[in-house]
């Protein structure tokens, strides 16, 4: 697609203006904007930069709208222009917001001194007798048999419970903890497929065989593929704090995809189901795309962005209208990051897309191309700035 003609296709969306074959090539070039083949890394420099300057102005001008409203919106056409934002920035290999200015000069981000590399695979698992095996270090192979189930790390990164040759049923439970800065893939004995995000720990029996239902508990946020057993339902128990009365969830699933954040630092319990169906708490039920937040003992149902619900697990930050505050707990758990704030914190939101896997400095230079907050980096500490 020519860059005109994407500029084009930008601003006729925003207008409501795209016929369906229009949006469709928009939702296209989205999800293919980012492969080194794509357009364009075939510009020439000065083509890119030309592009960029006006996807900027768009950007300006539609925050400029949104600002001037009682309350702030997400609205689909960020999707594109953010994401083009992030592409050119980095295709460029610099950080240049041509529209940011004081005294007609271009305003760049900070420069960072400290180099904080982003998380990985790392957990640790405690076996049922409370031994504890580092799978960050373990070699990849059979870690260790119980109850005839044999574990066995992967050499891309997952743990898989092989209970084939699983006896009669066991009380006996593990419990997979990722750190601050580390994630896991864990697929559990009846099949199913748990994603565990940075400072998140999941408890699980060693073999679901003769149970009434298939039960984990889990701390953190995770995303879940379970496998289909409509005789034996699966449930999931948040874990909760004593001082955090009216946030124990339980969720009951047959077979479905979905993503629960069950962090105990924030305000509530947030499940996005994806796929299926999924009951909370023995009286709701959540259907595909809808987004439950749990708290004070009462569920809201919304719409839910399902892309940004599970953009960490597929490697992305996506913000969509994100408080300062709330992205800086996502970078603090992912980076392993101390957070401290100096001053009076923005009270704008944050809207755009950007790799998890880029060193925490290109992250924090996106937001400050908004020129509403700054940073210090110190060691691991991060001193927030007006």
């Amino acid at each position: 697609m020519e860059y005109q003609k994407l500029l084009d296709l930008i601003e006729k969306y925003e207008k409501d203006l795209a016929t369906t074959a229009e949006a469709a090539e928009l939702d296209q070039w989205y999800d293919s904007f980012e492969q080194e083949d794509g357009y364009v890394a075939h510009m020439e420099e000065g083509e890119r930069v030309v592009f960029s300057q006006r996807l900027f102005g768009q950007i300006d001008q539609q925050i400029e709208e949104s600002l001037s409203r009682p309350v702030l919106k997400f609205r689909p056409v960020f999707r594109w222009l953010a994401a083009a934002m992030v592409f050119i920035i980095f295709g460029l290999g610099l950080y240049f917001y041509p529209d940011f200015r004081e005294a007609g000069k271009v305003i760049y981000p900070s420069q960072y001194a400290s180099k904080i590399l982003p998380g990985g695979n790392k957990a640790i698992l405690t076996l049922s007798d409370g031994s504890e095996i580092s799978l960050t270090d373990a070699e990849n192979g059979a870690l260790t048999k119980q109850s005839g189930i044999k574990i066995i790390k992967t050499a891309d990164g997952q743990l898989v419970y092989d209970a084939r040759a699983a006896g009669s049923s066991s009380e006996a439970s593990n419990t997979i903890t990722t750190p601050r800065g580390g994630q896991y893939q864990v697929n559990l004995p009846d099949g199913t497929k748990v994603w565990l995000n940075a400072a998140s720990s999941l408890k699980f029996p060693l073999t679901f065989t003769d149970q009434k239902n298939r039960i984990v508990e889990l701390s953190g946020e995770a995303y879940f593929e379970v496998a289909k057993n409509k005789h034996q339902p699966f449930k999931v128990i948040t874990a909760v704090r004593p001082d955090q009365e009216g946030r124990e969830q339980i969720i009951e699933v047959l077979g479905t995809h979905f993503n629960v954040n069950a962090y105990p630092d924030e305000e509530s319990i947030v499940t996005t189901l994806l796929e299926g169906s999924i009951r909370l708490n023995n009286k709701l039920i959540l259907k595909p795309n809808q987004e439950s937040i749990f708290a004070y003992d009462h569920f809201h149902v919304v719409s839910a962005d399902t892309e940004e619900a599970v953009a960490w697990k597929n490697g992305y930050f996506m913000f969509a209208n994100e408080d300062l505050r709330s992205i800086m707990r996502k970078i603090s758990r992912w980076y392993n990051l101390e957070i401290v704030y100096q001053g009076k914190t923005t009270d704008n939101t944050f809207i755009g897309t950007v790799s998890r896997f880029k060193e925490v400095s290109e992250v924090l230079n996106i937001l400050e191309l908004t020129r509403t907050v700054h940073f210090k980096i110190e060691g691991r500490k991060i001193t927030v700035m007006p």
